[in-house]
């Protein structure tokens, strides 16, 4: 009961604050919808799937990436960087060497995201194949200088 009363206050002081300022109300609607289809065509893709999935187990560089993933190094750094954009990873430099980590999840949105990428994928060939390529890497030391 307490949840569908304060739901109800909850939506009728969005009501209210959207008589106020409905512009602000309106491009945080926008800012949020455009966040979700974001995460939703990062995830959509074969690559950037392979490299959250990969990411999982923690942090690697592009070129232990790459090597995990079997794939060209610029497609890699594209998606890299679609995926930055999306704020659904980190990059961390460390001299030339660019490390990445998957972002916390700053909404509930996201944060079912990420449990679907540790849930729902563990059973794809070919992300169980990247998975146990990444885990020997992080086991060698991978290519990069630690910092």
């Amino acid at each position: 009961m307490d949840n569908v009363r304060g739901g109800s206050i909850r939506r009728g002081l969005l009501r209210e604050y959207e008589s106020i300022a409905p512009d602000i109300v309106k491009t945080r609607q926008t800012e949020v919808l455009d966040s979700v289809d974001l995460m939703f065509r990062a995830f959509s893709d074969r690559t950037r799937l392979r490299i959250l999935r990969v990411l999982l187990g923690g942090e690697l560089c592009v070129g232990d990436i790459v090597d995990a993933l079997g794939a060209p190094q610029p497609r890699v750094s594209r998606h890299l960087a679609y995926l930055r954009k999306a704020e659904l990873v980190l990059v961390r430099k460390s001299g030339l060497w660019s490390h990445y980590s998957l972002a916390p999840a700053k909404t509930p949105f996201h944060r079912k995201l990420l449990e679907c990428l540790a849930k729902c994928f563990g059973e794809v060939p070919e992300l169980q194949a990247d998975n146990a390529r990444a885990a020997k890497i992080r086991k060698s030391g991978g290519c990069c200088p630690k910092s």
